[in-house]
Parts: structure tokens; sequence; C-alpha cells
């Protein structure tokens, strides 16, 4: 690693919202609230880790930190001895929450290996998508975090697969984030592992649907985010969350839980759409929830070179 120590890089990565619905596994969408992190490359064996900002105080700060593991894995798969890493993250993207914080994490550590192996390595997009996917598990999850916009995730001979899509302007998200967690492992035990072929059926016509609705005709969202596979399977384990994916449908808002949950995404028509998404949520909750009015990320993660990174910011 002589070319790359001491080089620092600059990460920057958007939270995402998984399966949208009927998209179970497949579909993720990046949203505009991110997590940064400069990494520095030192002499082998030594570690440096500082955290701010969201789940801060339960990151590890050890050779068990999911980007210094990530970038490990990414050197060890080119064949490059890992450094020594100085990592300085300030996380945005909400912890535990359905928002993708371990796949952004993910993506983040390949994009930092990427910038810092820079003239030693070369890693295309199929290269950051294949050991993101192989470090986390579910391509919907990291593909988003890497690419930007709304994101179709498969997996072909083993190998996994990503189509990315403009979503069309009228498209306003906003999450609505509760103060309580849920793990993903957790989510996911309460899945049947069969489901009926109507159900099946039901949720490609969605799926499929909902592409054409997120691309062209966001008047279709409410029909386009139905769903039969997973999301009410999954009350028991969040009764709060789904009471209110119920009352905002009631109203007319194509509202979904966000990737695992907790938190709820609303697809709504515009800015005053998502504004009067708001109330209604606010209305028909008594817990501590806060609403984020996002947009969608279309760029995904970048890396650069730190010193350019700070030239740029105002």
């Amino acid at each position: 690693m002589a070319q790359s120590a001491e080089r620092t890089v600059h990460v920057r990565v958007p939270a995402t919202s998984a399966n949208l619905g009927p998209g179970f596994d497949t579909l993720g969408l990046a949203l505009s609230v991110y997590d940064e992190l400069e990494v520095t490359a030192l002499a082998p064996g030594e570690l440096e880790i500082a955290v701010s900002g969201s789940g801060a105080e339960h990151i590890p700060r050890d050779e068990s930190h999911l980007i210094a593991t990530t970038i490990r894995y990414c050197c060890e798969s080119v064949g490059r001895p890992a450094p020594g890493l100085r990592i300085v993250a300030r996380n945005g993207i909400p912890h535990g929450k359905g928002l993708g914080s371990s796949g952004a994490a993910v993506a983040a550590g390949v994009l930092a290996a990427k910038g810092l192996l820079e003239g030693e390595a070369e890693f295309t997009d199929a290269d950051l998508l294949r050991l993101a996917t192989e470090l986390e598990g579910h391509p919907d999850n990291v593909a988003p975090a890497l690419f930007g916009g709304l994101t179709i995730a498969w997996t072909e001979n083993g190998v996994p697969q990503h189509k990315k899509l403009l979503v069309h302007r009228g498209v306003s998200p906003v999450v609505f984030v509760p103060d309580r967690t849920m793990s993903t492992s957790k989510a996911r035990s309460v899945l049947e592992p069969e489901v009926s072929r109507e159900d099946a059926v039901f949720n490609v016509s969605r799926s499929a649907l909902l592409i054409a609705a997120l691309t062209q005709s966001p008047d279709l969202l409410m029909s386009a985010t139905e769903d039969r596979l997973h999301q009410e399977r999954r009350a028991e384990a969040m009764p709060e969350t789904f009471a209110l994916v119920g009352a905002l449908r009631e109203r007319g808002f194509p509202a979904v839980v966000s990737g695992a949950g907790p938190s709820v995404l609303v697809l709504a028509d515009g800015p005053g759409g998502r504004l009067e998404a708001a109330r209604v949520a606010e209305e028909a909750t008594s817990g501590s929830w806060t609403a984020l009015m996002l947009a969608v990320d279309f760029l995904g993660g970048t890396v650069r070179d730190a010193g350019e990174a700070r030239m740029e910011t105002p």
C-alpha cells in the first residue's frame, strides 16, 4: 500500500428505502439524507475511528467496525494488503429505522476502498455491487446506495445485477421515523417461507405497475404500492407502524413500510401532498415520529479526494 499510504478520501452515501411495498427484495430507492466519512490509509495495523451522529453510541471502534471490515474485504478481493485506517464518520442516516444504514455503511466501505486503491486496482460498478452484496446479503439494499435513483436488483447465475431508473419529478417522498428501532433479522423472522400463487401473482402485477407509477404515472401509486407478501405479516411486530400506514392509506396517501421498518415511507404527489401527509400522520399517531421531507437522490454514493471535497464545501 505504499502508493495509498496517507491518502485520504471523502465518501458520501444516501439513505435507501427497500421494497417500496410490493417489490420485496427487488426494488430500492435512494433518498436525500446521507452518511459522510473521511478515510485515511495509515501504516498497517493502525486503526483510529471517530463516529458522530445517528447510532454513534452503539457503533464499535475496533476491527469489527463495518466500514473497516468492508475495506479489508475489498483489499483482499484484489490481492492487496489492507492498510491501517483512520475513519471519521458523520452519520446522517437514522440507524435501525428501515432506511438502509447497514447497507450504506457497506456501500461506503467499498467506495472508500475504490478511492484508496486508485491507481493500484480498478473497481467497476459490477465489482462494487458484487462486493457490497457479498457483505450485506441483499443487492436491493446496496444498489440504490451505490448508484442512486430507483433500482431494480436481481441475481443472475449467482451474480448480482441492477438497473437504475429515473423517478418522475412529481414524486415527493416523506419518511416518518419513529423513536424506536427494529432489527432486520427480527422483521424477517416473521415471514412465511411460502406464499400462495394468488398472492405471488398479485405482487408481480403491483411491482410491474410500481415501475410505471414511479417513472411515468405517479397517479397510479396507490394501487402500485399494494402488497401481500411481507407487510401484513410484520404487523404484529410493528403495530404502531401499521396503524400509521393504514391511517395514511385511508386518506389516499401511498404509504408503505420503509425497508424492514419501523419507518413509514409516503410517495406523495408533490410538496403540498407530503405536507398534508405530515398533518395526517401527526393526527394519527400518539408516539414520537419525525417527518423527513426528502428528495430522490439521483447520484448515489460518491468518493473523491478529501482535499478536493473540502475545497468544494461552501
